[in-house]
């Protein structure tokens, strides 16, 4: 296997080297990680805040990006999604440690469409979509137990049926305001690149480290 963060690391990354599109430059990056991380290279931390400002973070699954935006899914009642509710501000961070980078992303965050969000439940795994009826997300439960019974009951209730999206359930799409890319290079001298939307252009600058 290339080592391709050694590589990227030694030799460092100049503004020759980006793409004038952040979008088409976030899909070379990811592509090159697809192919040396391990596991989850999708895995994207995900950070809200209350309308009070007090922050919160999590890992979410990238799903899906274009010039729009980044798309993930997740319970629209769960605490980012009463988050995004009262300040749909939200910021992303990728970190992909083979290829010594990682990427910052900020904007404002809003609902995908249910045509969207029924076409992603559709697909996922049998076990996913009844897990999304089973859980009230980051509501406190007595035990696992009660979890797991849920879980059964629902089993048996949409064998062989199809199983519908929970209407509290689906996808948000954060649309960019700033995109920055970070390689690591010796010495803490890492190179860092921001692209700020102006306007309909992109303005890239460098950032010291």
């Amino acid at each position: 296997m290339v080592d391709l963060g050694s590589e990227e690391g030694a030799c460092g990354l100049r503004r020759s080297d980006l793409d004038p599109n952040p979008f088409l430059q976030f899909g070379k990056w990811f592509h090159e990680a697809e192919a040396v991380e391990p596991k989850l290279p999708n895995a994207m931390t995900l950070a809200t805040a209350s309308k009070e400002g007090i922050p919160s973070a999590r890992v979410v699954l990238l799903k899906d990006f274009d010039e729009s935006g980044f798309v993930f899914y997740t319970n629209y009642d769960s605490q980012k999604g009463r988050e995004l509710d009262a300040n749909p501000r939200a910021a992303l961070v990728f970190y992909w440690p083979r290829l010594d980078r990682q990427i910052r992303i900020n904007g404002e965050v809003t609902p995908v469409s249910a045509e969207d969000s029924d076409i992603y439940f559709g697909s996922r795994p049998l076990d996913s979509r009844l897990g999304a009826w089973a859980s009230q997300q980051s509501r406190v439960i007595e035990s696992r137990e009660q979890l797991e019974s849920r879980m059964a009951q629902l089993t048996a209730e949409y064998e062989g049926l199809k199983i519908p999206r929970p209407p509290y359930w689906g996808g948000y799409r954060l649309a960019p305001r700033t995109i920055e890319f970070w390689q690591n290079r010796p010495s803490r001298l890492h190179d860092r690149f921001r692209y700020t939307r102006s306007g309909g252009e992109w303005i890239i600058e460098r950032l010291s480290p």
